[in-house]
């Protein structure tokens, strides 16, 4: 019950602290309106961040839902941007990018399970559409983790001046221990960037994904917490929600 409480604790503050961070000035502006500024190279720093924020965050442990399961919550996410001065310049005046998600999980047969996101950054051009199909390789039980393999997909819109998508594949393990999950994860990212502007060319950016996170299952609500690391960015993403 300590241990219970002091997580929720924890991930109370953590998503406050968050919600707070949403709110201030330093991300009112995440509008591109300026891409022909930029050169060649800074459209590759810029394009390079954005795949790192825009690539799919599942914030779930390895273990399959099962055919019944499902998988129901909101997220919260913020990227730390590691060329916020070529953002600027391309006329989005940022440091770390907060993302809101709706996240929805359902479990199939034979240990598959599918997802899908929908998201829309306040006071910005950007939305965002993922998708992700994942297959436990081992389901996992009281002595052994569960291991999965996951591929996702995400769509940029609503920005006129240019589009984006990712691509990524995943390797996750997590082992339960009573009502908590923990999980960790390797993985590669794909993206493509293509400016809607003369003068600029496509990029197609890769990067190594690290992360890991936890999910607590405390009856009446699920909470997820997660780090990311994709290339040079560190991502942290809270989810409350529903989990069964």
């Amino acid at each position: 019950m300590i241990a219970q409480q002091s997580f929720k604790s924890a991930y109370i503050c953590l998503i406050t602290s968050l919600i707070a961070g949403v709110a201030t000035p330093a991300i009112a502006d995440t509008k591109f309106t300026q891409l022909k500024n930029l050169n060649q190279s800074e459209f590759h720093k810029l394009a390079t961040d954005l795949t790192a924020v825009s690539s799919y965050k599942a914030v779930t442990p390895a273990t399959p839902l099962g055919i019944t399961g499902f998988d129901i919550g909101g997220e919260l996410s913020s990227t730390q941007l590691d060329n916020s001065a070529v953002w600027k310049k391309a006329g989005a005046d940022v440091s770390s990018l907060y993302i809101p998600k709706i996240h929805v999980h359902k479990g199939l047969p034979f240990n598959i399970d599918v997802g899908a996101s929908l998201s829309a950054v306040p006071d910005s051009d950007i939305k965002l559409f993922g998708a992700e199909a994942r297959y436990a390789l081992i389901e996992g039980g009281v002595a052994i983790p569960a291991v999965s393999i996951r591929g996702a997909y995400t769509k940029l819109s609503g920005v006129s001046q240019l589009s984006s998508n990712t691509k990524s594949v995943e390797l996750l393990a997590s082992k339960g221990f009573v009502m908590f999950t923990p999980y960790v994860g390797i993985g590669r990212v794909w993206g493509a960037v293509t400016p809607n502007v003369g003068g600029l060319q496509k990029v197609s950016p890769t990067a190594n994904k690290l992360f890991a996170g936890i999910n607590a299952n405390l009856g009446l609500v699920n909470l997820g917490a997660e780090l990311d690391r994709t290339g040079d960015n560190d991502t942290i993403s809270v989810k409350v929600g529903f989990r069964w």
